[in-house]
């Protein structure tokens, strides 16, 4: 049985992360109703340059309106943020870039999580208790959570809504979850950044774009064989020294 305070605590939480969302739009709205569908088709066209040059007409506004457009983004789920998120490397410069992506990805991934979990989450109980393997799994998650989200979230380039419903469908606390959101984002958040900076820009960035491809590389492929050689090592039959055989036993 959960604690009721635990319940409320919450609930609470949720009910702020949708004011939250629903906030951001309406603030958006009113400061320029034609901004948000502007913004919107120009991200998911993939169109850096003019994502750029619009933020940019916006002048000391252009940072907060690419937050929480990055911040809805990511509350969605399913529209890629690296677009906006090597926009912002474009125009505010790569450290500031890589702050106000992490902070936006991270806030709109937590809202997501709250929201699909609200929605999700009593559904996939009803699954998990008919099944005495998806308990196993689920109680792993609860145990483990913190661990297997941070590492998902270091990943980049990765379908950022599948890890949020996985967490919003396992048993990791909210706790965990926006902890392991806020470490793992900031490698993978500064990787799109720069690599994304440096593509747009690659005449002037080339050596430094090709050792952090190449870096990336060695360290992903890296851990690919180091997987691969445990779990070859964990197969491996344990073979029997024969001579403590008893005689006459095969």
């Amino acid at each position: 049985m959960r604690n009721p305070d635990e319940t409320k605590t919450e609930l609470r939480i949720k009910l702020m992360a949708v004011l939250l969302l629903v906030m951001s739009f309406g603030a958006i709205h009113l400061y320029d109703p034609a901004l948000l569908p502007k913004l919107w088709a120009l991200t998911i066209s993939g169109d850096v340059n003019a994502l750029t040059e619009i933020l940019r007409s916006y002048g000391i506004w252009a940072m907060l309106i690419s937050m929480v457009i990055d911040i809805l983004i990511n509350a969605v789920g399913f529209l890629p943020s690296i677009f906006i998120s090597t926009a912002n490397g474009i125009l505010f410069g790569i450290i500031p870039g890589i702050i106000i992506s992490w902070l936006a990805e991270c806030i709109g991934v937590i809202i997501s999580f709250l929201l699909m979990r609200s929605l999700l989450r009593d559904q996939a109980q009803k699954l998990i208790e008919r099944s005495p393997y998806l308990k196993k799994v689920d109680e792993f998650s609860g145990r483990n959570g913190f661990q297997m989200m941070l590492f998902a979230r270091t990943l980049p380039y990765f379908p950022s809504g599948i890890i949020t419903a996985l967490g919003a469908v396992s048993s990791i606390s909210v706790k965990d979850y926006t902890l392991a959101n806020f470490i793992g984002k900031l490698p993978s958040t500064a990787l799109e950044v720069v690599v994304g900076h440096d593509v747009v820009n690659y005449e002037q960035n080339l050596t430094r774009l090709t050792v952090i491809v190449l870096g990336v590389a060695l360290v992903y492929g890296g851990i690919i064989w180091l997987r691969r050689k445990r779990g070859v090592s964990e197969k491996e039959p344990v073979q029997y020294d024969r001579s403590d055989t008893p005689e006459g036993e095969d």
